[in-house]
């Protein structure tokens, strides 16, 4: 989806090393790729917390004012020794409203107030202070010109469309943002299209993501490609450090590494932890389970596997409870399969995948355009 593509191009100059941008509630991911013999090369990658910017522990969420943002990616910046400037910038799913409508089909000169029509009945504010940009979802079918089914004949004459909207506050801060930190970049993109780019595989089969952050959990149904549902669940990493730090009575410093050491695989030592974890992912799962099977019921079609992404999923024993509680394939993200990277590195990569993602995906799609 060319999300702010045209809006916000702002050079036509080509870059051989392009940045691909991932400024999270807790952490901003920074991974600076670029083309050799037709493959995208990894040069450099860094993770930076955000929390110390705030006063706060390393993992915990932060709402920073944007000179400190500036502040950080400056830093991340430095210390992961990036040399070039033009960039992809990923925007936070919390930042936008995305939705799927059906409108009647349309000239296509007519398509884009019939539509802004339609979008009004779902964002809260006045169109005026938002960007919205759709994407139309093809049809699965193509019916024969004599089928008198009534059903089949009503959905040949609509259309489902994809609709994103941003309110322009966000938008303003983010170029806000980029200028200070002396970077170029040639689109804002929503999260959730970053990810899908660096993680999905081509094919037919739907697959569920779930990316776990500090603050919040993602969920995206995607099929043949295309976003089919997606839906934000307000809990994350964080709150399971903090039910720790309450129910262990220690500091946020001192759960967050027995989270980190232990995970889901404390033992009897540490079984009263093991029950903290299980009980809040639980949750997750329980409401991404109800995401899947609104889905299947939607569509009469099972998802064939949960990928899993964000720094949250990267828990001791995190697999194995989500394959109890999904009962399908469950995998990690390995979007740096998708770069070139020296072998040595391979397992650190690999481990590191889950939560750069978004980074990964910002960075392949600004590659491409330089082509």
């Amino acid at each position: 989806m060319d999300f702010f593509r045209n809006l916000f191009s702002i050079f036509s100059k080509k870059s051989e090393s392009v940045l691909g941008i991932d400024i999270g509630s807790s952490a901003i991911k920074v991974v600076q790729i670029k083309k050799k013999r037709g493959r995208a090369v990894l040069e450099t990658y860094g993770e930076l917390a955000l929390g110390p910017y705030s006063g706060l522990e390393v993992g915990r969420a932060t709402s920073l004012s944007n000179e400190k943002i500036i502040e950080a990616l400056k830093d991340i910046l430095r210390e992961a020794k990036t040399t070039t400037s033009f960039a992809g910038v990923a925007l936070p799913l919390s930042s936008s409203l995305v939705t799927f409508i059906t409108v009647p089909v349309v000239p296509e000169k007519q398509m884009q107030e019939v539509i802004s029509l339609e979008a009004r009945k779902y964002i809260p504010v006045p169109m005026s202070e938002v960007v919205v940009d759709y994407s139309p979802i093809p049809k699965e079918e193509t019916y024969a010109a004599d089928d008198d089914d009534q059903e089949k004949q009503v959905e040949k004459k609509t259309q489902d469309y994809l609709v994103v909207a941003i309110h322009n506050e966000y938008i303003n801060n983010y170029q806000v943002i980029s200028s200070g930190s002396a970077i170029q970049p040639s689109f804002y993109e929503i999260e959730l299209f970053s990810s899908i780019r660096s993680v999905v595989e081509q094919g037919i089969q739907a697959v569920m993501i779930i990316d776990m952050g500090a603050r919040i959990t993602k969920l995206y149904i995607v099929e043949r490609g295309i976003l089919r549902a997606a839906h934000i669940i307000n809990r994350g990493g964080q709150d399971i450090t903090l039910a720790i730090s309450k129910s262990l009575s220690v500091s946020v410093n001192e759960a967050e590494n027995l989270k980190r050491l232990y995970g889901l695989n404390g033992g009897p030592e540490y079984k009263e932890l093991t029950e903290i974890i299980t009980i809040n992912l639980d949750y997750v799962f329980y409401e991404a389970n109800a995401t899947m099977l609104n889905y299947q019921r939607k569509y009469s079609k099972n998802v064939s596997k949960v990928i899993l992404t964000g720094g949250g999923v990267l828990l001791k024993g995190f697999t194995e409870l989500a394959k109890v509680s999904f009962q399908t394939e469950i995998e990690y993200a390995d979007p740096f399969s998708r770069l070139e990277t020296p072998a040595f590195f391979s397992q650190q990569l690999t481990s590191a995948g889950p939560e750069f993602a978004v980074a990964i995906g910002c960075a392949l799609r600004r590659l491409s355009e330089a082509d």
